[in-house]
């Protein structure tokens, strides 16, 4: 098939800014504007309307201060080879830096208001569509410390931060792992080597990488170990009962929700165990390794696709989410959302990116494999959910949590999964192909995303009952973890991979990978079987923004993360994948 790379779509950035000077002239603003902001410094306790104020300069400045930064670092990405649009990108991120003394001072002052004046300020009708925030200020306050220790800790951060770095430093700069078959082993070319089909490929790389590291892991465990302490000792400071439950507040999420994935995941592991038995037999081994569980079972599907085959083949996967969903997505492509086409100097991977008064832009680069119709798929919910939430939520409530981040994105991926899989020029070797896809992306994505969580949670609580996480203690509990949940008699090397983790220094965040592929699994399944109701549930979802609770917005939606029941949903549809894979290559 001849390859379109002459017809792929670029975005349409002029849609932002027309020239290069129009974006000159917006940058010279935003100074301004956030000097306007700072000269309500010290006065939000004289009055409703003088917050109100307030508030709007600070919309003002942080919407056009995002515009132009967003116009910036598109321009970027599209050519980073070009020196006048690293120079723009450059010259925001300095002026944020410079300006940030001017904005910072604002949540604190708010914070601090007295009981009895943020009370009054949640009744007066010029703030009613701030009530959310306020709400929020209030139920925060009882971890908010004083001025003075406020100022301390901010002192510190950078100190209290330093393990992070080093770890980050050292990881990704300093680390070696050697050679694997004439050819550098490094962070980006591990995982090709774990897919490739030599079986001593895979081990020399597997062996390698966790070898130095375990080289190196009292280093890591002092890193990881002063990291979890500052979550600890914040997390008490400011009055948490757990490093746990101070992760989870600013989305009001409990602590069960964490816990309960947790359990309902080890309630779940006899389909994990089949398909790692699954692939044994197929790789026709004696005992089946950790390095085995990356290659592929089957070669890679060999089709091409035209850009406008793709897009075709996503318009119609989405249909279930009906015609106002599917009339949006059309415009994706009549406005020119998308950058499709690869051209030297662009930037590699693929994401949506925009802000409130921009469409919500997506980057990718389109090489006809049915990857990138997926990648179109997953980032396309991105760009929807964005496109929802800011055209029926004000600026202030239209970014929605990181916590429903992946579940539009993915919930369009098992739409175009099984659309692919029903379609009437789907042969076996697709869907053979479709099927160890998707097992193999649930697996990594809710069963070894919430081993990640588990293995957080316990360092956490190890930390706070006063235990040192030394580097024999952390082997000795990733090593037991690693066994419950893939049942392998694994390379004992795998005790050091918790070293080579960046997520454990990020507090709490991996168990959203998890409970976001079970919410988008039930939303998709749910939606094939609904109709109408199902439907406008789904898009109350896209367009709720931050206005709520996720949980409430998930709730509405017709998932109840609070309760096992969307987990369990998701394993027990990996579990027919597995039963569908068994009967074609088992």
């Amino acid at each position: 098939m001849k390859k379109e790379t002459d017809r792929l779509p670029e975005w349409d950035l002029e849609a932002i800014y027309a020239t290069p000077e129009a974006w000159e002239a917006d940058f010279l603003k935003i100074k301004g504007l956030a000097e306007e902001f700072a000269s309500y410094r010290g006065k939000l306790a004289d009055g409703a309307a003088v917050l109100a104020e307030a508030m709007e300069k600070d919309d003002a400045y942080s919407r056009l201060a995002e515009k132009v930064y967003v116009y910036a670092h598109l321009r970027a990405d599209e050519n980073t080879g070009i020196s006048a649009n690293r120079a723009r990108l450059d010259r925001i991120k300095s002026l944020f830096a410079e300006l940030s003394p001017l904005s910072a001072w604002f949540m604190p002052e708010l914070s601090a208001l007295p009981d009895g004046v943020i009370r009054q300020y949640l009744d007066a009708p010029e703030l009613a569509s701030r009530r959310r925030i306020l709400q929020e200020i209030v139920r925060a306050r009882k971890h908010v410390l004083s001025e003075a220790e406020e100022k301390i800790i901010g002192l510190y951060s950078g100190v209290t931060r330093s393990a992070d770095n080093i770890f980050s430093t050292l990881n990704d700069a300093d680390l070696t792992f050697g050679k694997v078959r004439g050819k550098n082993l490094d962070h980006a070319n591990y995982h090709t080597f774990l897919e490739d089909g030599d079986r001593e490929i895979r081990k020399a790389a597997f062996r390698k990488m966790h070898g130095t590291y375990g080289k190196f892991r009292n280093t890591f465990a002092s890193t990881l170990g002063a990291t979890v302490k500052r979550h600890a000792v914040s997390a008490k400071l400011r009055g948490y009962a757990s490093a746990l439950d101070a992760a989870l507040f600013d989305d009001n999420i409990p602590s069960s929700v964490y816990t309960g994935l947790i359990d309902t995941v080890h309630n779940n592991l006899d389909p994990v165990y089949r398909y790692i038995r699954l692939r044994e037999k197929v790789q026709k081994l004696d005992s089946i390794d950790m390095y085995d569980l990356y290659n592929p079972l089957l070669p890679n599907c060999r089709r091409t696709y035209s850009w406008s085959d793709a897009a075709k083949l996503v318009q119609d996967a989405v249909k279930p989410l009906g015609p106002e969903y599917g009339k949006i997505w059309q415009k994706a492509f009549e406005e020119r959302w998308i950058d499709a086409q690869p051209r030297k100097g662009k930037r590699s991977g693929a994401y949506s990116s925009g802000m409130y008064d921009t469409y919500p832009y997506i980057l990718m680069s389109f090489d006809h494999t049915l990857n990138d119709v997926f990648t179109l798929a997953h980032e396309g919910g991105h760009s929807m959910h964005s496109y929802f939430s800011n055209t029926h939520q004000p600026y202030q409530y239209a970014d929605y949590s990181i916590f429903a981040a992946e579940i539009a994105s993915t919930t369009n991926e098992i739409l175009l999964f099984e659309h692919l899989m029903a379609s009437p020029g789907a042969d076996d070797e697709l869907k053979a192909y479709l099927l160890c896809h998707l097992a193999d992306e649930i697996r990594c994505t809710i069963y070894r995303q919430t081993m990640f969580a588990e293995f957080e949670l316990l360092i956490h609580r190890l930390e706070e009952a006063g235990t040192p996480l030394t580097a024999d203690l952390l082997d000795k509990e990733y090593e037991k973890l690693n066994t419950l949940y893939y049942h392998v008699n694994a390379d004992r090397l795998i005790r050091h991979e918790w070293a080579r983790i960046p997520h454990f220094y990020y507090n709490f965040y991996v168990y959203k990978y998890a409970t976001g592929m079970s919410a988008a699994i039930r939303l998709a399944t749910g939606l094939l079987k609904g109709g109408a109701a199902e439907q406008q549930a789904y898009l109350g979802f896209l367009k709720a923004g931050s206005g709520r609770d996720v949980l409430d917005i998930m709730q509405d939606a017709g998932v109840d993360l609070s309760t096992p029941e969307p987990v369990n949903a998701a394993l027990a549809y990996f579990d027919t994948v597995i039963t569908r894979l068994e009967k074609m290559i088992g």
